[in-house]
């Protein structure tokens, strides 16, 4: 697993990806900086307290990242994993060596999550570091106009990155399973944002109803109700179940049809 790790963090994608996750809180400090503090008159969001500290303005990374730009690490990471491998005509090689494909495959998913959850923590994290240093410690003010001490709120933000994280492994095994089905990886990496675009659009469709709930992009901004005053794990947890319920399934497809695939690019 060591060495897939290093081949894939040698990867030009691997630097873009943590390039551009790295420069976001950046650029957003610096949109903050030209057009001032952003505000609104009929409602508070996140968005409108990232300047009030620190703890403010990761949890702005967090939700500026939640439901797009922290899909297409995740999707990347574990989508391009087995299907490139395919596309260089290298995977027939590594399955003449005498390792089980279920292990193979396993490895690679394993450290597709590794660097797909360093993806997730360092978004928010660079962002605390980034709004510390341009606003100052202090406590995290909430849209509901309670506030959180600095030294609760950071608990609470792992907490919140953790459910992200979870939330996302649906995007990782849909990924995952469409490159063992794919010699293309745009097609692989494509495909589960595709599907993660889509899921967000009927979310948003209220004439489904209750069957919104069944769709994964309902529950992905579940995670501010870490950031209540009373921590709230209703939402949190159904998303959750939700989330590993549908990568169960996607991961069995992919070790199932990968065992019986036959390989010969």
């Amino acid at each position: 697993m060591w060495v897939e790790a290093m081949r894939q963090l040698r990867r030009r994608r691997t630097l873009v990806i943590g390039a551009v996750l790295a420069a976001l809180p950046f650029v957003i400090l610096a949109a903050f900086q030209l057009g001032g503090t952003p505000g609104r008159p009929d409602r508070t969001t996140f968005i409108d307290l990232a300047t009030a500290s620190g703890a403010n303005f990761a949890v702005t990374m967090l939700f500026v990242g939640t439901g797009f730009m922290l899909v297409i690490p995740v999707a990347l990471f574990c989508g391009d994993t087995v299907a490139s491998e395919a596309s260089w005509s290298s995977l027939r090689y590594l399955l003449a060596a005498p390792v089980p494909r279920a292990r193979l495959l396993a490895r690679k998913f394993a450290v597709g999550l590794v660097f797909s959850a360093v993806a997730i923590v360092m978004l928010p994290a660079i962002g605390l570091v980034v709004g510390t240093a341009a606003y100052g410690w202090g406590d995290l003010k909430l849209p509901a106009g309670a506030s959180l001490p600095a030294g609760e709120a950071l608990p609470r933000i792992a907490v919140a990155v953790a459910f992200v994280f979870l939330s996302e492994l649906v995007i990782a095994a849909l990924a995952f399973w469409l490159s063992t089905a794919t010699d293309a990886p745009l097609g692989a990496v494509g495909g589960a944002v595709f599907v993660s675009i889509i899921t967000g659009v009927l979310d948003a469709v209220t004439a489904l109803g209750d069957l919104r709930e069944w769709l994964p992009a309902h529950w992905q901004y579940a995670w501010a109700d870490a950031l209540q005053p009373q921590l709230e794990w209703g939402g949190m947890l159904q998303g959750v179940s939700l989330s590993l319920s549908y990568a169960v399934v996607l991961l069995a497809l992919a070790f199932r049809g990968f065992a019986r695939k036959d390989v010969v690019s």
